[in-house]
């Protein structure tokens, strides 16, 4: 056993002095390998080793995580190597595991009872009122609310895996383009100049279009599988709109505040940890965050959280599994950053006509292929910067290249189940209540399968 601490001792003192980050110009796409990695795991590992991979996920993703430190600690430094970990630590994971985790403990305290009964009108309705409160609430908070509300109502039905597949698209992604709450990319824009009210001006056409297209197919086929259920006698009976819960309901306005304050306060006094800039007021966010979820776990009664089915598995498989995924994207969104000068500039220089104007079909596709797996909000902010940065600009002349880039960076990261933050989480919800969902390129089949002809006659008119 003494053998180990002398190899990695040896190899740590065997690593470069250099401790600099280094600059998105200086990595190979090798560097996004693990990133893949991670990726090829999700998809093949629950279908090959199904067992294995529920049983230790965490340490098959934190293997390939650690391969990574490893070498990029050789290659850089290892400075460079925990200057980059701790980057994606506070300035992403932690961020989006304090939100997740309160909009999940607090939505868990919530329970919604009406006229849900499994039938496809009634899914329209639940999927029609959840995406309208994406914006209002954001995504994550309007898929934890409503995902319950959803399951409950079709459980009685053998045909329900499409029901959450639609939800992931309606209600965790499209739903969210109104306003800077909605999606992390349009907050994002609003730290950097964009009117709070722009999105619900600019894009609201492009909500109504592609939301009741989706609410329209969704009704054809789930009238489809509708035909071939059995036991329609098990249907949940009529109930009146009732919501259970309401000590949450300030606690959530709380989230909400909580957020909007962190975008005011952006400007005010930075703090060093561990050698990282990190703002006060994104400090005072994420630990409130904390604070009022666990909170929420004081206040709210038991018995909702148990009829909601309440577990603490799904956000501690999402803890686990992205903060590897955080960790190994950095070094290919730092090539991204690197635009022209960086590995992927032929991809990049594909987004702008030869006179130098972006091109807005391309900027609609590149961000959004980008965002499904990557995280959706430095790859909105990478072509907000290639587009000029000017918020003014953007909104004014430029104003149909910042609808192109918002909606790609907002519809397609329902094009993967890590395209945006509740995805995974709504999938991981569903399968626990019993529903049997699509692998990783499942998905992906269905995903493209309707959102990509949708989605491309939509980018025509961009």
């Amino acid at each position: 056993m003494k053998f180990f601490p002398l190899v990695f001792g040896a190899f740590f003192l065997s690593m470069p002095a250099y401790a600099e980050t280094p600059h998105g110009s200086d990595l190979s796409l090798f560097w996004g390998m693990p990133f893949v990695g991670i990726l090829l795991s999700l998809a093949f590992f629950p279908l090959i080793r199904p067992t294995l991979w529920h049983n230790h996920y965490g340490k098959i993703v934190g293997a390939i995580g650690a391969v990574f430190f490893a070498l990029f600690s050789y290659s850089f430094g290892f400075r460079a190597a925990f200057d980059t970990l701790m980057a994606a630590v506070l300035h992403e994971y932690i961020p989006f595991v304090s939100l997740l985790f309160a909009l999940f403990t607090i939505s868990g305290g919530i329970r919604i009872t009406g006229p849900f009964t499994g039938t496809p009108k009634s899914n329209v309705l639940i999927l029609a009122i959840g995406a309208l409160l994406a914006s209002v609430i954001g995504t994550t908070g309007a898929s934890m609310l409503f995902i319950t509300v959803l399951l409950r109502a079709n459980q009685w039905r053998l045909h329900k895996k499409h029901t959450v597949i639609f939800f992931i698209f309606l209600v965790a992604n499209v739903g969210g383009c109104l306003t800077p709450l909605g999606d992390p990319p349009l907050f994002l824009g609003y730290l950097h100049g964009v009117p709070f009210f722009w999105p619900l001006q600019n894009l609201s056409h492009g909500l109504i279009i592609v939301a009741g297209v989706l609410l329209f197919v969704f009704y054809i086929l789930d009238s489809y599988y509708f035909r071939f259920e059995t036991d329609k006698q098990e249907a949940p009976v009529k109930d009146k709109l009732r919501l259970y819960g309401k000590r949450n309901i300030p606690l959530l306005a709380s989230v909400i505040g909580l957020v909007l304050m962190s975008g005011i306060g952006q400007d005010d006094m930075h703090v060093m940890i561990f050698g990282i800039s990190k703002a006060v007021s994104d400090i005072v966010r994420d630990v409130g965050l904390i604070l009022i979820g666990m909170l929420s776990i004081r206040v709210s009664h038991k018995a909702d959280r148990q009829k909601n089915h309440f577990s603490w598995e799904p956000i501690l498989e999402i803890a686990k599994i992205f903060f590897f995924i955080f960790l190994t994207v950095s070094p290919v969104v730092m090539i991204l950053h690197a635009g022209t000068e960086g590995a992927l500039a032929p991809l990049i220089a594909l987004s702008h006509h030869a006179d130098g104007r972006p091109d807005n079909f391309a900027y609609f596709w590149l961000s959004g292929l980008l965002s499904s797996f990557l995280d959706n909000a430095p790859t909105y902010l990478v072509f907000f910067h290639m587009a000029g940065g000017d918020a003014l600009e953007l909104v004014g002349k430029l104003g149909h290249t910042l609808q192109a880039l918002s909606f790609g960076a907002v519809f397609m990261g329902a094009m993967t189940y890590i395209g945006n933050a509740p995805n995974f989480m709504v999938r991981t919800i569903a399968e626990k209540r019993g529903v049997k969902m699509p692998s990783f390129f499942g998905y992906m089949l269905w995903s493209f399968g309707i959102l990509g002809p949708i989605f491309f006659v939509f980018s025509l008119f961009l």
